[in-house]
């Protein structure tokens, strides 16, 4: 039944409940195909098979008594490396983790999907603590795009953001501190949602504070609103996380976006040099908002490129998450992330609360902007996917992966909801992506606005064939 690994959770779920397939058909698909991708795609850590064959047949046995745990009862799921999940190591792509010990606690977006009956597949890749935007580590090595295996699927959920697009899986946990689910995302042509902050509580609190946010990978915009059902449920261990949602994210899918206002910045006000085939992808898109009945206007947010208060923060939470190291466990460190450590821990704490003030402003900012429109639409990314194993394209003279995602750190600075949305491909078949931002807590109008372009068919790229 490999076709099965082509249905969405929503039609996994409708076909459970009339009966035509069972929750052990489906996993076991997912986990062939998971086992068939591994050794040229390498999106997975660990694949638990027993174990996920063990909690389909409890979930098969639910839906026979017509008494399905949850809203993803039976649903293969995996989980990026960087989240607990009870029952075997969470390594975050580091050396420096030890694998022993009890291993007997759900971060709290697992533990929400577990009580409504997801099956977990097994771990993916992630890069070394989640620290750039593509997925090589020292622990599971490179991870590569499903469209092409001589390029990168992004990071740092790129493992996940490749399971999905190949049907190891329909849905996926990722993390995102700086587009970490909408890069990868946009590179393997799936959905991808990084949630207002707060909105999907995460426990341990990240090193990266408040930058870090937990969302879901998906097929489409409707699976992703399935999933945030599920997972946006308050957790005591989350601190800084916010109160039930208002509704169900899923049953708000259909209100459209007629009358919806629409500003569309293809570059930052000039401020982002794009990829021509990208930049007319992300244009039709957008012409095909406004044919539904949005009002479209090209206006730019009103900041200039955060990038050095943005880095200040990032180099820091580097600097915190490797602090308890000695100098032998700092050798086994991707050397990458050992450099931005060391620029971390020079910093002041009025450097740190100088960036802080910097967010703080463009949050300011952005609020006023929103006054005026519902959503932002530009670009995920300028370019499609590079090679696979650098941190930055070739020839390109940048640094830094964040010389080349300045359409999505800003967004994470502002704790704002934004999305990636499939709009195309290159001349190459390499998937472009749209990005949807709303305001602070417009978790619902970001993914309705990304569900009518999948309904109005201006979304989706066709699978890939690896």
């Amino acid at each position: 039944m490999t076709e099965l690994t082509e249905l969405t959770a929503v039609r996994l779920v409708e076909g459970y409940r009339k009966g035509e397939f069972s929750p052990v058909d489906a996993v076991r698909a997912a986990l062939r195909r998971a086992g068939a991708i591994q050794p040229a795609v390498n999106a997975f850590v660990r694949l638990d098979e027993e174990a996920a064959l063990a909690r389909a047949a409890e979930s098969a046995e639910r839906w026979r008594r017509g008494e399905p745990a949850g809203l993803v009862d039976g649903v293969p799921v995996s989980v990026k490396d960087i989240l607990l999940m009870r029952g075997g190591p969470t390594l975050r792509g580091s050396r420096t983790v030890s694998a022993s010990g009890a291993w007997d606690e759900d971060a709290p977006s697992v533990a929400r999907l577990r009580e409504h009956g997801a099956v977990f597949l097994g771990r993916t890749t992630t890069p070394e603590f989640g620290w750039k935007g593509v997925t090589d580590s020292p622990v599971s090595g490179v991870t590569r795009n499903p469209y092409d295996l001589s390029r990168t699927s992004g990071g740092s959920s790129g493992g996940s953001a490749a399971a999905v697009a190949l049907g190891a899986g329909p849905l996926s946990l990722g993390t995102d501190g700086g587009g970490s689910v909408r890069i990868p995302g946009s590179f393997c042509g799936i959905f991808a949602l990084k949630p207002t902050y707060g909105r999907v509580p995460l426990y341990p609190a990240s090193a990266f504070g408040t930058l870090a946010h937990v969302g879901p990978m998906a097929r489409d915009a409707a699976d992703a609103a399935l999933m945030m059902d599920v997972i946006s449920c308050p957790d005591t261990r989350d601190w800084s996380g916010l109160g039930p949602p208002a509704g169900s994210y899923a049953e708000g899918l259909g209100v459209g976006v007629r009358g919806l206002r629409v500003a569309y910045s293809p570059s930052l006000g000039g401020q982002v040099a794009v990829r021509p085939e990208v930049a007319a992808a992300v244009r039709r898109g957008v012409e095909g908002l406004a044919a539904l009945g949005a009002y479209v206007e090209e206006a730019d947010p009103d900041f200039t490129d955060p990038v050095e208060a943005f880095h200040v923060l990032w180099f820091s939470g580097a600097a915190r998450v490797t602090q308890r190291l000695g100098p032998r466990q700092r050798e086994l460190l991707d050397p990458g992330l050992r450099e931005i450590v060391g620029l971390g821990e020079r910093f002041s704490a009025l450097d740190y609360l100088a960036a802080v003030d910097v967010r703080m402003e463009m949050g300011r900012r952005m609020g006023r902007f929103h006054d005026t429109y519902d959503v932002l639409v530009t670009p995920t990314m300028p370019i499609t996917a590079f090679e696979a194993g650098v941190e930055v394209p070739g020839g390109s003279g940048l640094r830094r992966w964040t010389g080349w995602t300045p359409f999505t750190y800003p967004f994470n600075m502002t704790q704002q909801p934004a999305a990636t949305v499939p709009v195309g491909v290159d001349s190459g078949g390499l998937p472009v992506g749209l990005q949807v931002v709303g305001a602070r807590h417009a978790d619902a109008v970001v993914l309705r606005t990304a569900h009518a372009l999948y309904a109005a068919g201006i979304a989706g790229v066709a699978p890939p064939r690896a």
